[in-house]
């Protein structure tokens, strides 16, 4: 994994992720998640492009299908909570998951389900889309099986165990099952905050017995929330930095929600590496949430997050879920060719 920061003497910088190849597989390893951290937040808006519709748009993204699958049959997630979760940190990551799919009166707009529209936009070469069907399947306790400190191929080991165990496994569903590990705060993970705050991949069967789509997220609280839950958090070596104020006063979990769906996104259109991705490389791709990262509202890229809400009691959020609220990075619309979010201003 290969990490580059801006020049310290600019008012921002950026942490770049390349795909590592495993060599002795014909696939690449999964797109790593976010990050843009970005150490100036603009005190206003401020517009580097000229139309309401091209947040992050370009003519040099070429977003092409290289005709795999993607996730078009209703998908069921299964968390995997390894480590020390308590059940207030867990409802949240929950509520959110649930929210995908409910597009009920009882969610105001801009929605959760709204947000995972854009993923419809996504085909594959038989024309199925994106399903809009996301469920919260079977969900499991791990406490710490596999000891405190994980490598990358050990999330698969960790998956393995959750499927194969006697008692009450996960169901295995190669077709529509997606895992979604979770580790606690005081779990280490290979390149955890240095170079990744989550990734997607799929299962080896030599592992798992099966290739299943799976996606591994930290929660960063004691180890660098400055670094995996901006907005909400900046390096303390950033001093002065205008940070947000998290919408469920969470600041290590509500960062975690933008990387979960960051994850999610990109295994839904590019689940195992040959689906949507722009670059042509398919060690180094940029998926359709890796060409948004940073962006958060109209106006977002460069310095600024881009303008999004605000409640009652001063904390911000663009989309509306289950009895909360979250911020979430925007995805690549490719019918607008552009990055786009259910709270744009010209909704």
């Amino acid at each position: 994994m290969q990490i580059s920061l801006c020049n310290n003497h600019a008012k921002w910088f950026n942490l770049q992720v390349s795909m590592e190849t495993i060599r002795a597989s014909s696939f690449r390893l999964g797109t790593v998640a976010l990050i843009c951290i970005l150490a100036s937040v603009a005190v206003e808006a401020w517009r580097p492009w000229p139309s309401l519709r091209n947040e992050g748009s370009s003519d040099f993204v070429q977003l092409r299908y290289y005709l795999g699958p993607i996730l078009t049959s209703n998908i069921t997630i299964h968390p995997i909570w390894y480590g020390n979760w308590t059940r207030e940190d867990k409802q949240i990551i929950k509520d959110f998951l649930v929210s995908i799919s409910d597009t009920s009166p009882r969610i105001k707009s801009p929605s959760v389900s709204k947000w995972w529209n854009t993923l419809q936009q996504y085909s594959d070469q038989t024309g199925a889309n994106v399903t809009s069907n996301v469920a919260l399947g079977a969900e499991l306790n791990d406490r710490y099986s596999h000891g405190k400190s994980l490598t990358r191929l050990q999330i698969q080991s960790v998956i393995n165990s959750a499927v194969t165990r006697k008692t009450r496994p996960l169901p295995i569903d190669a077709k529509s099952g997606l895992y979604l590990v979770l580790t606690s705060p005081d779990v280490f993970v290979q390149d955890f905050c240095r170079a990744v705050c989550g990734f997607h991949y799929f299962t080896y069967p030599s592992i798992a017995g099966y290739a299943l789509p799976y996606a591994w997220v930290g929660n960063s609280a004691t180890q660098c929330p400055g670094v995996c839950a901006y907005p909400f958090a900046a390096p303390s070596y950033l001093p002065g930095v205008k940070l947000l104020k998290s919408p469920n006063n969470n600041v290590a979990v509500d960062g975690m929600i933008s990387v979960i769906g960051h994850e999610l996104a990109e295994l839904a259109t590019d689940t195992f590496g040959n689906g949507w991705y722009a670059g042509g490389d398919p060690s180094a791709p940029n998926e359709i949430a890796d060409l948004c990262e940073g962006i958060y509202g109209t106006g977002g890229g460069g310095s600024y997050t881009g303008q999004v809400l605000q409640n009652k009691a001063g904390a911000s959020y663009n989309i509306n879920g289950l009895r909360r609220q979250f911020l979430v990075q925007w995805l690549w619309s490719p019918a607008l060719s552009s990055c786009y979010g259910p709270n744009s201003l010209d909704e």
